[in-house]
């Protein structure tokens, strides 16, 4: 059975679950001890969250007495957030390393399956939505996201990007195998090489289920035979991605490490920028110009540094890894400074998925603020993915997206990785078990 047959199996049982008869939905009262407000960055004290059918019905000082059918949770004790958003992961399939055949050594059903278990891990960390950015399977990552709207398995919101276009033998491509060994359609769906192959590839995607388009504009870190310093599609190439993406109402992200592929991809009005290694000023300035969202992920040079060498990673990963990270940051701490709009993105992935909550520590260190590294997985994200109507803030009309931590992340951002407890959409997760 294949992912689209499992995926359409699931679906059938949803179905069947939502033409029996419901129960009348469940009020539930949010008692928090301290409410952050990333949009004053200031603190509300004990502050009562009502939620009716997933979503947030008002927000206001705590009183004892509460409806009599709401179902109170108590996060007296505790600072709470909105649910987290991180944009830049990649939930499907094993996690990255050395090995160019790894992808190719799980079959499609059990790529989604480790998928399931990473989106677990997501949400409890207390990310309650991510947009993955790319998979070698295409579509897989469509069917995880149905599964997980649905009902069917837990995880966090998702916004797919369905496959990657790459040029062939580009950074989106599986490389380094024998020249007669033949890859998988399916894990080439995105290949294009000209402007024309481009246009149809973005159709194909969006046919597919994806709700946004990535490029891979330049080399990357983890495929073997390319350069991140290098560009790999020309200007014209990348707006007819942009082009036709807007077509269908929606946007083109760009994976780009070389400073001239980040200034053709901005040029060419792509929605942010991914990576951004070699940003220089030239690249920032036009950022401004053209209000193009940075999404950089300045933790995970750390991880494959120390992975890498305990495992012995390939020469040229390490090489590369080593060639990028540190003048990423560099680039990072300029870009605030100039004042780029910042999204938050770790590229999970790459470090073990749960994980994410590593990188604020790492943005505070380069150059934000604890609040704007926490705005940055919040509010900011939430604009980032044209969702600000619907998530980013605790506030009447949006999804109920709440997180509660121990201490105050304004003032030890680590805070954040010790999650005491995640709501989604008005329901509890519970890690013990998937209910």
């Amino acid at each position: 059975m294949n992912v689209r047959q499992i995926l359409h199996s699931w679906l059938l049982a949803i179905t069947i679950l939502l033409t029996a008869p419901q129960a009348v939905a469940e009020t539930v009262i949010v008692r928090a001890g301290r409410l952050l407000d990333v949009e004053s960055g200031g603190y509300l004290q004990d502050q009562a969250i009502r939620i009716e059918d997933g979503r947030v019905i008002s927000v206001g000082p705590y009183r004892a007495t509460s409806p009599a059918d709401a179902h109170l949770i108590d996060w007296s004790a505790n600072t709470v957030l909105p649910g987290l958003i991180d944009l830049h992961t990649h939930l499907i399939g094993p996690n990255s390393s050395s090995n160019v055949l790894a992808p190719l050594l799980t079959s499609e059903s059990q790529d989604v399956l480790l998928g399931v278990t990473h989106a677990r891990a997501t949400l409890a960390a207390g990310f309650t939505t991510v947009r993955d950015v790319g998979t070698y399977r295409a579509f897989t990552d469509v069917a995880l996201r149905d599964a997980i709207a649905a009902g069917v398995v837990p995880g966090p919101r998702m916004f797919v990007a369905g496959a990657y276009i790459t040029v062939s033998k580009g950074g989106g491509e599986l490389t380094g195998m024998a020249p007669d060994v033949v890859v998988p359609a399916d894990m080439r769906r995105g290949v294009a090489n000209s402007a024309n192959e481009v246009r149809q590839r973005v159709r194909e995607l969006l046919a597919g289920g994806a709700n946004f388009i990535k490029v891979i504009a330049t080399g990357a870190v983890f495929t073997s035979g390319t350069k991140p310093s290098a560009p790999e599609f020309t200007e014209a190439e990348l707006r007819a991605a942009v082009e036709e993406a807007a077509n269908a109402g929606t946007y083109v992200i760009a994976h780009a490490h070389s400073a001239e592929g980040i200034k053709r991809a901005v040029r060419a009005g792509v929605h942010s920028i991914e990576h951004a290694s070699y940003l220089d000023d030239e690249g920032i300035a036009l950022l401004l110009e053209h209000g193009t969202w940075l999404v950089e992920d300045v933790y995970n040079g750390d991880y494959t540094e120390e992975v890498g060498r305990r495992q012995g990673w390939s020469g040229e990963i390490m090489r590369k890894n080593r060639e990028t990270t540190d003048i990423q940051r560099v680039g990072f701490g300029k870009a605030v400074r100039a004042g780029v709009k910042i999204g938050f993105g770790t590229d999970a992935g790459i470090f073990p998925h749960g994980e994410n909550a590593r990188q604020f520590a790492y943005m505070v260190r380069f150059g934000l603020t604890p609040l704007g590294a926490i705005r940055a997985a919040t509010i900011d994200a939430a604009r980032c993915l044209g969702q600000e109507r619907e998530l980013g803030s605790i506030a009447p009309g949006k999804f109920a997206d709440l997180i509660a931590v121990d201490g105050d992340p304004l003032k030890d951002i680590e805070t954040l990785r010790r999650i005491a407890g995640v709501i989604k959409e008005g329901r509890l997760f519970h890690a013990e078990d998937d209910r």
